[in-house]
């Protein structure tokens, strides 16, 4: 099967399965058993066609594009595997519509460039730290935008459908922080595993580049949050804002600098 016919069945899954579980619509916010599988359809033929742009037959190769689709699989594979034990139905669509968009970019901006180290193991293990770490802070920015909408809509005699369905505030809140709990862990561990490789590249453990500061930067945004919640039981719209801003100095760490170089720049 041609690669474009590909990219188009697996960008209509994505975008079909958007529209069955949009905000509002019968099936938004408690998909059955068999419903929650339905994801992992367009997943597999994501995965693939990710797998042949990021490990052509010479090595390894990471642009905008590719890195902005590995992070919306990534976050789909995670969401798909934590929406059975947890309420995250209302989401659903959206994170479909960020595979969808992590997709066309992929197709639409290839990249040509290699990444010297690829063959390393600790450079292959950080990488995939870092976008699993990527996919777990999506959904925890999507997760915060809820809570906000949920907040917004709590005293109004008659909420959307989407922010009716949702549990308590206490229960979306305490979710969340699981979510930062975990990322927070994986995020440690790539910036950790970026020593090794670090020092090889640039000399130095900690070089003072745009993903070094922007990475250590949401780790100590994500520190806080968690210490202030720990300390001084943060949350509403105090942890929306923190965790927000840990999402955003996260994607300028390594996505942003992507599309400075390659979008803007127009630098492999």
């Amino acid at each position: 099967m041609p690669n474009v016919l590909l990219y188009l069945l697996t960008l209509a899954g994505y975008l079909g399965l958007a529209a069955y579980f949009r905000p509002g619509g019968p099936a938004c916010c408690r998909p059955t058993g068999p419903s929650r599988l339905l994801l992992f359809a367009p997943l597999l033929a994501h995965a693939y066609l990710l797998g042949q742009v990021v490990f052509p037959i010479d090595g390894m190769s990471l642009g905008f594009g590719s890195s902005v689709s590995a992070m919306s699989a990534l976050t789909v594979l995670f969401y798909g595997m934590a929406v059975w034990y947890y309420p995250l139905a209302s989401m659903q669509s959206l994170v479909l519509l960020f595979a969808a968009f992590g997709l066309v970019l992929q197709w639409f901006l290839p990249t040509t460039s290699l990444i010297p180290v690829a063959g390393r193991p600790w450079f292959r293990f950080h990488m995939l730290m870092a976008f699993m770490a990527y996919g777990l802070f999506t959904i925890a920015a999507l997760h915060a935008v809820l809570i906000a909408l949920a907040e917004k809509h709590l005293h109004k005699p008659v909420p959307p459908r989407m922010v009716a369905a949702l549990p308590p505030l206490l229960t979306l809140e305490k979710l969340l922080f699981r979510m930062v709990e975990a990322g927070f862990v994986i995020l440690s561990l790539t910036l950790f595993t970026g020593i090794f490789f670090s020092e090889s590249i640039y000399g130095r453990a900690f070089p003072l580049t745009h993903m070094t500061v922007f990475g250590m930067a949401s780790w100590l945004i994500y520190a806080a949050l968690l210490t202030g919640r720990k300390v001084y039981g943060w949350r509403g719209r105090t942890a929306i804002f923190w965790t927000l801003a840990g999402f955003v100095s996260l994607l300028l760490a390594y996505v942003g600098v992507k599309f400075v170089l390659e979008v803007i720049l127009h630098r492999a």
